[in-house]
C-alpha cells in the first residue's frame, strides 16, 4: 500500500513537500496537551497496513520527544507495517562523553530511545563530534543527509563572488566541502571559547578577497555567538557585509535579533527548523534518502 506521511505539530509544510516527492499520502495526526500537561495523540488518517514517515524536526526536543514516541508507538498499534522518522534537526547529539564526573552521557541514551520506537531514521547534517557515524550509536538504519551540495547551488545563483568562512575548526570539512562545490575559495578562522556566549575569534589576512562577498557557513546557529563575533571582526577588515548561512536554525533566545543587529548582508538557513530565516529547501534530498527505506516494502 502507499505509505502514509504524517506531521508531527509545525512540522506540516515540509510533510507536504515530502509527501508529493515520494508519491505517498499525507495523514492526519492530532497530538495536543489535557490540562495536567500529558499529551494526546490521535491518527485521523488510520496507519494501519501502511509504511508509516513520521516527520518531527527535534529541535527544542524535550517538549516533542514524548508525543513523537506515544506516535510512533500507537502507529504499530494500529497496523502499521513499519514507522520511520524523518527528523532534520536531531537533536542531542552533543554530550557524546562525560567530560565531567557524574554527567549523563545523552548521545546514545537518547539514540537508545528513539531505536525503541522507529524502525529506520533520516536526519540532515547531525553534529557528529566524538562519533564517527549515527550507526555506532543507534540500533536502526539511521542515514545523515548532506546539505553541502544544496547549500553551495544556493550561494552560486545568490551570491556574487563568495569567499566562504568557516568560523573555527570544527567547521572546516563541511565548509570546504561548500567551498568546492560552489567552485569558490575558504578560508577557516581560528576560535577560543571563554564560555557559553564569550567566543574570541582571530580573521587571518583576506586583503586579497576584498572584491569577493563573505559568506559565514556554520552547521549549527544556537546562540550566534560565533557568527556575532564573526561578522564584527569581518566588518573590521574592510570587506563588505557578509552572508550568513547556517544549516540548523536553532537561534537559542534573542540570537537571532542580535545577529541582524550585527549588519549582515543577509542571513539564510535551510529549512531543517521553521524559521524566518529559512531559504534553503532541503525536502529533495531528503526524499532521495527516505525513497530506499521505503522501497523494499512499496513502489510508486
Amino acid at each position: 500500500m502507499t505509505p502514509r506521511v504524517f506531521p508531527l505539530p509545525g512540522n506540516g509544510d515540509l510533510a507536504a513537500r515530502l509527501a508529493r516527492r515520494l508519491g505517498a499520502d499525507l495523514g492526519e495526526l492530532t497530538v495536543r496537551r489535557f490540562p495536567d500537561g500529558e499529551s494526546y495523540v490521535r491518527f485521523d488518517t488510520p496507519p494501519a497496513g501502511r509504511s508509516v514517515v513520521l516527520v518531527c524536526t527535534l529541535d527544542r526536543p524535550d517538549e516533542k520527544v514524548v508525543p513523537l514516541c506515544f506516535a510512533a508507538s500507537t502507529a504499530r498499534e494500529l497496523g502499521a507495517e513499519r514507522v520511520g522518522l524523518v527528523a532534520p534537526y536531531l537533536a542531542y547529539m552533543r554530550q557524546d562523553a562525560r567530560f565531567q564526573p557524574g554527567e549523563g552521557v545523552t548521545a546514545p541514551q537518547f539514540a537508545r530511545l528513539l531505536s525503541g520506537v522507529v524502525d529506520w531514521l533520516v536526519t540532515v547534517d547531525p553534529h557528529l563530534h566524538r562519533v564517527a557515524a549515527l550507526t555506532d550509536i543507534y540500533r536502526v538504519p539511521a542515514t545523515a543527509v548532506a546539505s553541502a551540495g544544496v547549500v553551495a547551488a544556493w550561494l552560486r545563483a545568490h551570491v556574487r563572488a563568495p569567499l566562504v568562512v568557516g568560523p573555527d575548526s570544527e567547521s572546516a570539512q563541511w565548509v570546504r566541502a561548500v567551498a568546492d562545490r560552489a567552485d569558490a575559495p575558504h578560508v577557516v578562522l581560528s576560535k577560543v571559547r571563554h564560555g557559553d556566549r564569550e567566543v574570541e575569534v582571530s580573521v587571518p589576512d583576506v586583503d586579497r578577497w576584498r572584491t569577493h562577498t563573505p559568506v559565514l557557513v556554520d552547521d549549527i546557529i544556537s546562540t550566534a555567538s560565533t557568527m556575532i563575533e564573526t561578522v564584527g571582526h569581518l566588518r573590521q577588515t574592510g570587506l563588505g557585509a557578509p552572508v550568513c548561512v547556517g544549516v540548523h536554525a536553532v537561534f537559542a533566545g534573542h540570537a537571532y535579533r542580535d545577529l541582524l543587529a550585527m549588519g549582515p548582508a543577509r542571513v539564510a538557513t535551510c529549512d531543517t527548523i521553521p524559521h524566518a530565516s529559512n531559504a534553503i529547501a532541503l525536502d529533495g534530498p531528503i526524499a532521495e534518502h527516505v525513497r530506499p527505506l521505503l522501497e523494499p516494502h512499496w513502489r510508486p
